[in-house]
């Protein structure tokens, strides 16, 4: 596999995401050796080395892995498992284990299949968090990142964009709304698009006056999402 290559800044002070820093991945993390069931070789240390985590607190650190299991399982062995298409960002998740001491490890899963996990067997991460442990704002905005860097999405149409969040728990989109509304963003009232299709699928959009506050507030450490935020939002 060619070097991967993530535009993207953690800009610790308002969180906003833009594509200027380049973070190079070594060519071997997922090479032809890495077929299903190989753990990878790489040592995120060198990424960690060169990505600006050094202001992000370790209780900053759990809250966006929280928010990021949304897109997370648990399987038999309790290892916590992430499933990308594409590993940008399961690079980026890896990286930010290793920045406060927890291993993890990627691989590629079938051969000849795009697809990619990254796992971990870290005690501290829970399916049953609750947002009520969250007690700074950081801490706040931390989860809602991660949040929406798992089940976040910004759909356009040929005329606008929108930022979404997304979730089959009813409770914790609801929690999820309440900390964006202490954070000063409004969103729209939890909806479910066809309860034909999905009667347990909610959704929020963030109210288009609140674009650039979330950009700027929340923002993303998802390779894709923040560039998306830097290109439609001049950030």
């Amino acid at each position: 596999m060619t070097k991967s290559a993530i535009c993207w800044k953690p800009c610790v002070s308002h969180a906003t995401c833009c594509s200027a820093t380049i973070i190079a991945m070594s060519d071997n993390v997922l090479g032809a050796g890495n077929q299903q069931g190989s753990r990878s070789q790489s040592d995120p240390s060198e990424t960690t080395r060169r990505t600006p985590f050094k202001s992000v607190s370790k209780k900053e650190v759990y809250a966006y892995m929280h928010g990021a299991m949304h897109d997370a399982s648990l399987n038999k062995g309790r290892r916590i498992r992430f499933g990308q298409k594409y590993p940008e960002w399961l690079f980026f998740l890896q990286s930010l284990l290793f920045s406060v001491g927890v291993r993890s490890w990627m691989y590629q899963e079938g051969k000849g299949r795009d697809f990619y996990i990254l796992e971990t067997v870290c005690k501290d991460l829970r399916f049953d968090f609750s947002t009520s442990v969250l007690r700074t704002q950081k801490e706040k905005i931390a989860y809602v990142r991660g949040f929406f860097d798992a089940e976040g999405g910004v759909p356009r149409t040929r005329d606008e964009f929108y930022i979404q969040l997304v979730q089959k728990d009813f409770p914790k989109i609801d929690a999820l709304k309440g900390i964006l509304a202490e954070l000063g963003i409004h969103s729209g009232r939890i909806h479910n698009p066809s309860k034909r299709v999905d009667p347990d699928y909610w959704r929020v959009f963030v109210s288009r006056k609140s674009h650039k506050d979330f950009a700027n507030i929340i923002g993303s450490w998802h390779p894709i999402k923040a560039r998306i935020f830097s290109e439609r939002m001049m950030i």
